[in-house]
């Protein structure tokens, strides 16, 4: 005889909150207790629950485990990149989950010098992340940020290199943004204030006490996050205060630390701005007067917007994202058509901003859909761009791009064992019309030769927020799915950048739902063109994508077959209610403050929690990280919770919480690959 296995259920333990004359009952926020042991007790309760009704698919996890891993050139290394006389890069040992930081002085005939071991860092720790890594000018030390939770709160070390030796310079509660001024003895950070937001930049001296710290900065506002960078001129450690909607800039002379900070701009609501230092002058990307931003120059001297002038105009077609500044050439980030783009800006032949926005030209690439991101491109005085670039069907390649002759000089492609061949993948472009009008881009990959008689199964991938462009990268994990004739497919819906600011614009805040209903066009698109059917369709996005996930699912079950909602954002009205929760007060520009009346009526429309219903529900798979803080445990905790008394049907609810990680899931890459070997045996699973 066989038993099925019993899902837990929560205890219900009402709460009640009046707000706007309207009353939610909120049965398992008991869940927030973390030091509860009843807490976890249900959360382990359902991890055992989802690995009993997973068991037959042991099999099938080990062997798509071992297909990914076994794609993967285990012991490698990257391309180095050459920092004065020296030359840095990163290696990876078969059978260890974490790189090897390394370096070669003179030449790369040169001995190696271990810099880091994260395998070593990692020893005894369930979870191990470098947040940052930074060797002083002189080469001698270095500066890294270490989390052992997963909770992205790090602790900053530093490493004399020449002898080995660790120091006794050691700053807890710090973040990403690290930064040395030129002195090889001053480093900036950032620490957080109880909501896990970059509040404060101090000034250490390298041997002091960390109560010598001197304080720069404290940003007030509790939208506001700090951010540093230095300049690739090594000439500024630059400040950057932001929010969703607005931006101040301040920069520190590398070479005088102790300088006060100078703005650039005083913020002003609504206007954003990033800077790149050139010489006498700054280069600020801008959406003044600009919705998808211009390029400005600055004198340092007088930097204030009464001082830019114009260098790049703006572009209804064209988004701008920023630059980079090279010693002879300006490069330009731009997105058009849904696409990537890189303008290069000879600066020593460019004439004045009487050239207009044609000035320069731009790089051609060879696919129909493609990403590609800036390595670290450390030297100043240089004419090569290095990039890495990929498709949907071309492996993560750095090139070295000559800047002047306009060629690529092909530094290393990442191997992808087991014979794949490109040519055996086809990538395609697709629009399908929104509710209102909008034409929104579908990117997708799959085996040659793919009947499009409706039969296949899918899979559709989506995020949209935050502005964030959803990359068509390359991903050799996905060929164990486009193998067994998966259609992968990205949705390229409002609320990200694809086609520009006002694609943003459309997807946030009041007109958030239109993030939703893209995503459920463009499925919709996928089945009339004869790619899939409802039957065989799986979607999956993470984090706000998990909200898309939560979103759409409620507004139609009948369409997916499989849902994977990773660490998803779904208890909007609670979470976005209390201010204490890291990153709610920032969050209010992206989604809106429930406490106005307006807001609230809206985010309680769409929010998946609040809108559970008597319903059939797909197979849906909910994951969590026990120390995310981004998105907090209890979300996709609650959410299935009440998803388990309301839904009608038979079909699987599985919540998978990870105990000793946060937002990204497992640190090590052998443990990451298992947790994607798990979430791919959920989907080939429940399309049978």
């Amino acid at each position: 005889m066989t038993f099925s296995p019993v899902p837990p259920i929560a205890p219900i333990h009402p709460t009640r909150i009046e707000i706007h004359n309207d009353v939610l009952v909120d049965n398992y926020g008991w869940l927030r207790e973390r030091d509860n042991p009843a807490v976890i007790a249900y959360l382990e309760a359902e991890n055992a629950y989802t690995a009993a009704i997973m068991t037959p698919t042991t099999n099938l996890q080990e062997t798509l485990y071992t297909e990914m891993r076994d794609r993967i050139q285990q012991t490698d290394l990257s391309v180095p990149d050459q920092i004065d006389d020296y030359f840095y890069y990163q290696r990876t040992v078969e059978g260890s989950q974490y790189p090897i930081f390394c370096r070669k002085h003179g030449s790369l005939d040169a001995a190696e010098e271990i810099l880091l071991d994260q395998n070593a860092l990692a020893t005894g720790q369930p979870y191990c992340g470098i947040g940052d890594f930074k060797v002083s000018p002189n080469h001698q030390l270095l500066a890294y940020l270490l989390d052992t939770a997963g909770d992205e709160t790090y602790t900053l070390y530093v490493k004399d290199l020449r002898t080995g030796e660790l120091l006794a310079d050691q700053i807890s509660n710090t973040y990403y943004g690290l930064e040395w001024a030129n002195d090889n003895r001053t480093l900036f950070y950032t620490v957080l204030d109880e909501a896990k937001r970059p509040y404060q930049l101090f000034r250490h001296q390298v041997g002091d006490a960390i109560t010598h710290d001197a304080l720069i900065y404290t940003e007030s506002d509790q939208r506001f996050n700090i951010h540093i960078y230095k300049s690739k001129s090594q000439a500024f450690v630059l400040i950057m205060l932001d929010s969703a909607m607005t931006s101040e800039v301040w920069f520190i002379p590398a070479d005088q630390p102790t300088t006060v900070p100078q703005v650039i701009e005083p913020r002003r609501a609504g206007v954003e701005y990033s800077v790149t230092h050139h010489d006498n002058r700054f280069f600020i990307t801008t959406n003044d007067s600009a919705r998808n931003f211009r390029v400005m120059t600055a004198p340092i001297a007088t930097p204030g917007r009464a001082h830019w002038t114009e260098l790049i105009a703006h572009r209804e077609s064209v988004l701008v994202s920023g630059t980079a500044a090279f010693r002879r050439h300006l490069v330009v980030f731009e997105r058009e058509d849904g696409l990537p783009q890189l303008r290069i800006i000879n600066l020593e032949t460019a004439a004045d901003a009487s050239q207009g926005p044609n000035q320069g030209y731009r790089v051609d690439f060879p696919d129909v859909v493609y990403n590609f991101s800036l390595t670290a491109n450390p030297e100043f005085d240089r004419h090569l761009l290095r990039f890495t670039y990929s498709s949907l069907i071309t492996p993560d390649t750095v090139f070295d791009y000559d800047m002047d002759e306009r060629t690529f000089a092909l530094k290393k492609q990442r191997p992808v064992l087991g014979g794949y061949d490109p040519a055996d993948y086809q990538t395609a472009r697709l629009w399908a019309t929104a509710m209102d009008g909008a034409q929104v881009l579908i990117s997708l990959v799959h085996r040659s030769g793919l009947a499009l008689d409706g039969q296949n199964p899918a899979l559709l991938i989506g995020y949209g927020a935050y502005g964030a462009s959803y990359g068509a990268s390359f991903d050799a994990n996905r060929i164990s799915l486009l193998e067994r004739g998966f259609v992968v497919a990205i949705a390229h819906i409002r609320g990200g950048s694809e086609m520009g600011r006002h694609w943003y614009e459309q997807g946030k805040l009041l007109h958030k739902k239109n993030s939703f209903t893209d995503f459920i066009v463009c499925a919709e698109m996928l089945i009339a063109q004869g790619y899939t059917t409802p039957q065989k369709l799986t979607i999956s996005g993470r984090s706000a994508g998990g909200l898309l996930m939560g979103a759409v699912t409620t507004m139609r079950p009948d369409l997916f077959a499989g849902v994977i909602a990773g660490v998803p954002f779904v208890d909007v009205i609670n979470t976005m209610l209390d201010d204490s929760i890291p990153l709610t007060v920032s969050e209010f520009e992206e989604w809106g403050n429930p406490a106005d009346r307006e807001f609230y009526q809206y985010m309680k429309s769409y929010s998946p929690y609040d809108n559970v219903a008597t319903t059939a529900y797909p197979n849906i798979l909910a994951t969590g990280g026990l120390n995310d803080p981004r998105v907090q445990y209890w979300e996709p905790a609650k959410w299935v919770a009440k998803l388990r008394t309301y839904k009608t049907d038979a079909n699987h609810l599985l919540l998978k919480t990870n105990m000793a990680a946060g937002h990204s899931g497992a640190s090590g890459r052998y443990d990451a690959l298992r947790e994607k070997a798990f979430e791919y045996a959920f989907l080939l699973t429940v399309l049978d």
